[in-house]
């Protein structure tokens, strides 16, 4: 990762979440958050994750790192997939990770939306670290209209937090929004017993001339994320995640 605006990023997470925090906190908060992110995500945000200091800073300096460097390398590995200056709709935003990736790449401006305060707060951080312009709204993806002025969406590690009814009802949006011409990319963790929905999605975003996609990038964390990812027994030698995209561009 050679942005200087990721650096930046970084050191700014540090200083706003880790101040008065010990490193042994923080990985101790790590080890309770990993637990519940992969073992049970249903509604993540509203049901505790966020709810101390230092499960904030475990999500702020640890996952939206990698979440940023695992979408830019879905994003480089399909660079046909999204049009460069376009509007990006950052669905389910968290701390805003995956709409700065994209951002950040295409020189897009981005929206986005979720329904944690903190979360909201969070990602407007991340997308002024990156210059971009953005606009950043509090609202549950289910029932927050598309601004018009997307063209595309990317929904990152969000689905997965939706209950069934809220997620047939995106997945119902999301084809329709597909539809109208916008690109849409998902990006969920790899592993199926997380996603048991996935195959359902993948073969809904077929139909419309979509595919499925798992990914493992080869990484050098940077040093403070490395040392975290040690401490807390991660061990991240690369990024993986599946996606499911849609582009009118290909």
């Amino acid at each position: 990762m050679t942005d200087p605006r990721f650096d930046d990023w970084i050191e700014g997470l540090k200083r706003r979440h880790l101040a008065d925090l010990e490193f042994s906190e923080v990985v101790r908060a790590l080890k309770a958050l990993s637990t519940r992110y992969v073992q049970r995500r249903t509604q993540l945000a509203e049901r505790g994750a966020f709810d101390t200091a230092g499960k904030r800073a475990a999500y702020a300096v640890y996952y939206s790192p990698l979440h940023f460097l695992t979408v830019r390398a879905i994003v480089q590995a399909q660079p046909t997939a999204f049009s460069a200056g376009t509007t990006v709709l950052d669905l389910g935003c968290g701390a805003g990770a995956a709409g700065a990736a994209v951002g950040s790449l295409l020189r897009a401006a981005v929206i986005g939306v979720d329904v944690h305060p903190w979360a909201v707060g969070e990602a407007s951080h991340a997308y002024r670290a990156f210059g971009l312009r953005f606009d950043i709204r509090r609202g549950h993806a289910i029932r927050t209209p598309f601004p018009r002025a997307a063209k595309a969406i990317v929904v990152g590690w969000m689905v997965n937090e939706l209950d069934r009814e809220s997620r047939d009802a995106l997945l119902v949006k999301l084809l329709e929004a597909a539809a109208r011409g916008l690109a849409i990319l998902i990006v969920e963790p790899i592993a199926t017993r997380v996603s048991p929905w996935w195959s359902e999605w993948a073969a809904a975003f077929a139909t419309i001339g979509g595919r499925a996609d798992e990914w493992r990038f080869p990484v050098e964390l940077p040093d403070w994320l490395a040392r975290l990812d040690r401490a807390a027994g991660m061990r991240h030698d690369e990024l993986t995640a599946k996606s499911l995209l849609v582009s009118r561009t290909r």
